[in-house]
């Protein structure tokens, strides 16, 4: 991607922009909302800089810098097609109007808004980084390339943990029942979690009972436990967050990491009638 950029856009902002990109990307897949709208207004500033330049332009220093104003300023730069003049910046607004203006525009009284907003922010942005990379790239040899990577920004983006009715899950492919428990009480962390509350949580996965309790009894290495439940010490904050990097990568990559070895309480069920 960086090297499908640079020869078009200053490569200070093409570096910004897709580290803010992959910065929110991470934010979303953890279930942090607000953090990853505001990675993508980060993102947004930094590819109106980047079309700023691009078109012969001066930035303006510190805080003169205004995202709006620059939107304004590109529909009048005539010597650009319409991408680099309307297209772009107007989905730039769209985005960044959320961005900027995330929680003083939402009703306290309301149902929280910020996953929604996390969604189309997230979506919008792959669409703009999609849609700088097919200019940039217009004319190229490797037109396959291109557009397999355009086509990969403009799947939707999924989040790797969800939280329902105060039930955590993890869509992370391939994990074990350690891993699982391991990435449970990282999102609870400080907080202590009951083992009881743990292996059932495990096994809402889709693992065993025995399962659940074996992966428990794994994290001794790696956990406090006292009468109020366990918590992660920092070699097991480190390895689920090694954890969730490595399927983050994954899931941008488009690998498929090795099924897990699990049992289902369903298949425990049939072996033990036919038993």
């Amino acid at each position: 991607m960086d090297a499908l950029l640079k020869p078009t856009f200053a490569a200070v902002h093409v570096t910004a922009l897709l580290n803010h990109y992959h910065a929110m990307i991470k934010e979303f897949q953890q279930g942090a909302w607000e953090e990853a709208i505001g990675k993508g207004g980060k993102f947004i500033e930094a590819v109106l800089k980047a079309l700023w330049v691009h078109t012969g332009n001066t930035l303006p220093s510190g805080r003169q810098f205004k995202a709006d104003g620059i939107i304004n300023q590109l529909a009048n730069q005539s010597t650009f097609g319409d991408s680099v003049r309307l297209t772009i910046p107007r989905a730039c607004r769209f985005a960044y109007d959320i961005a900027s203006n995330r929680g003083a525009r939402h009703d306290p009284t309301e149902i929280d808004p910020n996953e929604l907003d996390a969604n189309v922010v997230v979506g919008v942005t792959s669409w703009i980084l999609g849609e700088l990379v097919r200019y940039a790239q217009k004319g190229a040899l490797n037109l396959t390339e291109v557009k397999a990577i355009v086509d990969g920004l403009a799947e939707k983006k999924y989040p790797l943990m969800e939280n329902v009715d105060g039930r955590t899950y993890f869509h992370v492919p391939g994990a074990s029942a350690r891993g699982i428990a391991l990435l449970l009480l990282w999102k609870g962390h400080p907080k202590r979690l009951e083992r009881r509350q743990l292996e059932d949580a495990v096994a809402r996965h889709g693992f065993t009972g025995k399962n659940s309790a074996l992966a428990v009894d794994r994290l001794r290495g790696v956990t406090d436990a006292d009468q109020a439940g366990l918590r992660l010490l920092q070699p097991g904050i480190r390895e689920a967050e090694a954890l969730l990097a490595k399927a983050q990568a994954d899931a941008a990559s488009g690998k498929k990491p090795p099924r897990s070895r699990k049992r289902s309480h369903r298949a425990e069920l049939s072996k033990s009638r036919s038993s």
